[in-house]
């Protein structure tokens, strides 16, 4: 069974940056394209942000394109999601996880307020 522990998260000013990590365990990590989520209160979780398998396949959101960054470390099974210049909009719950994977993670909270 897979775990995905999310960190990283926490309370911002707007214009403000983090850096959320995430460390996966119970698959082959280095075999899945990995993807960044977030679900903000009282809205449906949305993909945000993908990495391919080897790093080289990279898409955001809209939203996202030019505020964040999304890596990987194959070797200790983790994915990384940058983030700058964030907005109040950008509050939510960030998980990780593959698609089709279970169960998800606990998830890290990014709460950017002033």
């Amino acid at each position: 069974q897979q775990q995905l522990v999310e960190s990283g998260g926490g309370l911002v000013q707007p214009g403000g940056s983090l850096t959320l990590s995430c460390v996966a365990s119970g698959f082959a990590f280095s075999r899945y394209t990995m993807n960044w989520y977030r679900q903000a209160p009282g809205k449906t979780r949305e993909l945000v942000a993908t990495i391919g398998k080897t790093g080289d396949e990279i898409n955001y959101i809209n939203d996202l394109k030019g505020r964040a960054t999304i890596s990987r470390n194959n070797a200790n099974s983790t994915v990384y999601l940058q983030m700058n210049s964030l907005k109040p909009e950008d509050t939510a719950v960030y998980y990780c996880n593959r698609i089709g994977g279970s169960p998800w993670g606990q998830g890290t909270q990014v709460t950017v307020s002033s």
